[in-house]
């Protein structure tokens, strides 16, 4: 998975997805979801295994999640309750805010 976090002004934002994601558009009901480099990947994006990426969303603001395994690995950790995950042509994707 690829993992990248960026402090902002409202808090740490963190992408995370398969990285067989990257450079991918998928559409489906209405809605396009474009998993780009510039976004998810880049310069600031490590490779990681599940323990950094809970790590990382435990740490979270706002996060974006795109793929099987990386969405799998945030509801295992139950951070992301399984009935809000999108399914978007064939990916699924989530999307994580705390209230801090």
């Amino acid at each position: 998975m690829l993992l990248r976090e960026r402090e902002t002004p409202e808090g740490l934002l963190v992408s995370v997805c398969d990285s067989d994601c990257i450079g991918e558009t998928f559409t489906g009901d209405g809605v396009s979801l474009d998993v780009t480099e510039d976004f998810y990947g880049g310069d600031d994006a490590e490779d990681a295994d599940s323990d950094a990426v809970v790590d990382s969303l435990n740490r979270a603001t706002v996060a974006n999640i795109v793929g099987e395994e990386a969405v799998t690995v945030a509801i295992d950790a139950g951070l992301v309750d399984e009935e809000t995950v999108l399914e978007v042509d064939g990916t699924l994707h989530a999307q994580l805010l705390w209230l801090r």
